[in-house]
């Protein structure tokens, strides 16, 4: 009698944003920041920036959960950290630009590029307070790194796990 062994699911979490736009720079600083932790072997950290392309091609590698981090601006005070599942009825759809950062649009462009329907997603989103041109984080934005990272913590699933669960104190 052979038992089956519980697959872990595989996790790429992806840092989003422009760097030369101040706040926008959210999602690469949390990648950065969380890149050099020590992190389970299922788990992948790419500041992917504003490379749409590249996020598309790497979710064709079969991930089963994508943890966004971006900059979310939705009326909250700057600093906020907001946690979002996105199923695929939040789609929609949206005009994919090779050379630009439309989380909307990559998501919805995987099946006309031969992959499957989007993994389960995650946006750990900060309200930025300044977009403007500059680099570096407005000092409520820079103090929701801490934060961010703190809610994808408990978003990896570090043994396997049954993909339901994983939102579980979030």
């Amino acid at each position: 009698m052979s038992s089956a062994n519980p697959r872990v699911p595989r996790v790429l979490v992806a840092g989003i944003g422009n760097v030369f736009l101040g706040d926008d720079g959210f999602g690469s600083e949390v990648a950065r920041r969380l890149a050099a932790e020590p992190l389970p072997e299922n788990v992948t950290v790419t500041d992917y920036g504003i490379r749409g392309m590249h996020l598309a091609f790497d979710l064709l590698d079969g991930y089963d959960v994508l943890l966004l981090v971006d900059a979310l601006p939705h009326g909250a005070a700057p600093g906020d950290v907001t946690v979002l599942e996105v199923g695929e009825e939040d789609l929609g759809s949206g005009e994919f630009d090779a050379h630009g950062m439309s989380p909307v649009a990559v998501l919805g462009s995987l099946g006309s590029l031969g992959g499957r329907l989007p993994p389960r997603t995650f946006v750990v989103g900060c309200e930025p307070a300044d977009v403007g041109e500059g680099i570096g984080l407005s000092p409520a934005v820079a103090a929701a790194v801490q934060t961010a990272l703190s809610a994808i913590r408990v978003l990896i699933p570090g043994d396997p796990v049954d993909l339901t669960s994983i939102a579980k104190g979030v």
